[in-house]
């Protein structure tokens, strides 16, 4: 998912919580499955002493900055290797989640911990690597069947940010031909987020959220 002006909004939101989140509880070696082109490397090298980053041998991205090819369901790494696992937004493209998550406990050491962020309402994206949704209920059932003990599951946004999201990638559809060299629709899409990002403070119906953020510790 590239940044862009259709998801301004849950990018800011994403990432503050992500530097929460690492503020608290990332340390140690870190192993980012699902790299990319490792957009968290800066934000997270103040608390841990390496971040490696795994993909696949033929990413969905070409520009993905790989130190390790593998995959989820089988990381080349040997048992207890790391002390923080991250992911972001990669689970749903696994044909075999739990397996993933039992590689993951598998390389993490005892007490380490893993991030992962899991989207639940989205549309249909990389296809056709996009097989799954989880709700938080979903989420700590998979996370504790592999053996994680849940320290926090939090949605990260209501229905109004969700809502903003999604209609400004809808219009998007249309930014093409002679409109694309008008700025009407980002600009609209951009309108909306900000009215979202608003509305969402006074209501945050958080059964709508487009993603959770699970902290999960190697118990």
């Amino acid at each position: 998912m590239a940044k862009g002006v259709k998801n301004l909004l849950i990018y800011h939101i994403h990432d503050r919580e992500l530097l929460r989140c690492a503020k608290s509880y990332l340390t140690g070696r870190l192993l980012d499955i699902g790299c990319g082109t490792k957009p968290y490397k800066n934000m997270l090298s103040s608390f841990v002493t390496s971040h490696i980053g795994l993909d696949r041998p033929q990413p969905f991205n070409p520009k993905a900055k790989i130190d390790l090819a593998g995959t989820a369901c089988n990381l080349p790494v040997k048992d207890a290797s790391f002390e923080s696992i991250l992911s972001t937004a990669s689970l749903e493209h696994l044909p075999e989640p739990e397996a993933a998550l039992l590689e993951c406990h598998r390389v993490l050491k005892q007490g380490g911990i893993a991030i992962y962020s899991v989207p639940f309402l989205w549309h249909l994206h990389a296809e056709p690597w996009d097989y799954f949704r989880f709700s938080k209920f979903g989420l700590q059932h998979i996370f504790e069947r592999a053996g994680f003990e849940i320290i926090e599951i939090k949605a990260l946004a209501g229905f109004w940010t969700t809502f903003a999201t999604m209609f400004s990638y809808y219009i998007g559809r249309f930014h093409r031909g002679p409109m694309r060299y008008l700025p009407i629709i980002p600009l609209l899409g951009l309108f909306i987020q900000g009215i979202a990002y608003l509305l969402d403070k006074l209501d945050r119906a958080e059964e709508w959220t487009w993603m959770h953020m699970v902290v999960a510790q190697k118990k």
